[in-house]
């Protein structure tokens, strides 16, 4: 009788674990066979599927059952056009309140080549957008903060943590700008921006192919007036003077035009300028108090992906032409 033998079981050493990892990531993130996996490390299929299954019960690789969002490619394809984006996403408005983060971090999970460096700003939908990152949805990105988060208000949560979560979810670094939003004195700002460890993570930030960032409503709630970092008579100001809402802390009109150039110039943080020459600059929005300054952003080229909700998509392409 021919005895049915199979290969014996690797031994346990310290390296065991990392050839798990190695193996997980070229099943899992590079969808190669168990074949070709093989031949690539010398082991054989049976290896191969024994630390495939020996990873999973280890918890080191976790398969999550994520229900795909529903979208609407015929509003996508539009807004593409109308506005002449690189890409869009829009999810029914019946999809749930946080629909348009999970979609904003299915978007950047899906983004190949996988980018090395990307740049973020902070807020509550970048908070929803960080917790709806796929675990491991990049293999040891960098990310740099795009605007000061610096509080003058003590806050429950530091602003530095979206970008950690988007780091460690990634299994990467971050790169804090370690200073406010917006400061007391133009002159404050230049003495900032010239100083070498801030000027470096700016000049960073500008070059990170990839850039996400929300937009805020013009109300009191928004989140830079949340944080001290406006005043609520500055708000006030800024609705007589025209404005919509900011974009990175800057405050615009609905052509997407600086309103109060004095406010521009103690904000820290990209410019406009640098968003129009972003390769990918990923604009996350939803509700009807941001229709405005989303179809700001969209008229002023500040965007060229945009991920929101089906009734903020509609707002815009209703007003695309009004002059």
């Amino acid at each position: 009788m021919v005895e049915d033998r199979q290969p014996p079981r690797l031994p346990v050493d310290e390296g065991r674990e990392h050839l798990m990892v190695q193996v997980a990531r070229m099943a899992w993130q590079q969808d190669r066979s168990q074949t070709e996996i093989a031949a690539e490390t010398g082991l054989n299929r049976w290896q191969v599927s024994r630390l495939l299954q020996e990873a999973r019960e280890l918890g080191i690789v976790r398969i999550e059952i994520v229900p795909r969002l529903r979208r609407r490619p015929d509003v996508e394809a539009t807004l593409v056009k109308a506005f002449g984006l690189r890409d869009a996403m829009v999810v029914p408005a019946t999809a749930g309140p946080d629909a348009v983060a999970q979609a904003a971090g299915q978007y950047l999970a899906a983004i190949k080549p996988q980018p090395r460096l990307v740049g973020v700003s902070w807020g509550r939908t970048m908070a929803a957008i960080a917790h709806w990152l796929p675990p491991d949805w990049a293999d040891g990105v960098q990310v740099v903060q795009i605007n000061g988060t610096v509080a003058p208000i003590p806050q429950a949560t530091g602003h530095n943590e979206v970008a950690e979560t988007f780091a460690r979810r990634g299994r990467g670094t971050f790169v804090p700008l370690p200073v406010p939003a917006v400061v007391g004195e133009r002159v404050t700002r230049e003495v900032l921006e010239r100083d070498r460890i801030v000027a470096d993570v700016l000049s960073l930030a500008r070059s990170a192919p990839v850039l996400c960032f929300s937009m805020g409503a013009l109300t009191e709630d928004a989140a830079l007036v949340q944080s001290g970092n406006v005043t609520a008579a500055e708000i006030a100001a800024l609705a007589r003077a025209g404005a919509v809402g900011d974009v990175l802390g800057r405050y615009v009109d609905a052509r997407g035009n600086i309103v109060d150039e004095n406010l521009d110039a103690r904000t820290i943080g990209l410019s406009l300028s640098d968003l129009k020459a972003s390769a990918r600059a990923i604009g996350v929005v939803s509700g009807q108090d941001k229709h405005r300054i989303t179809l700001a952003a969209l008229r002023a080229g500040l965007v060229n992906v945009v991920v929101t909700d089906e009734e903020t998509a509609a707002y815009a392409l209703e007003h695309v032409h009004d002059r």
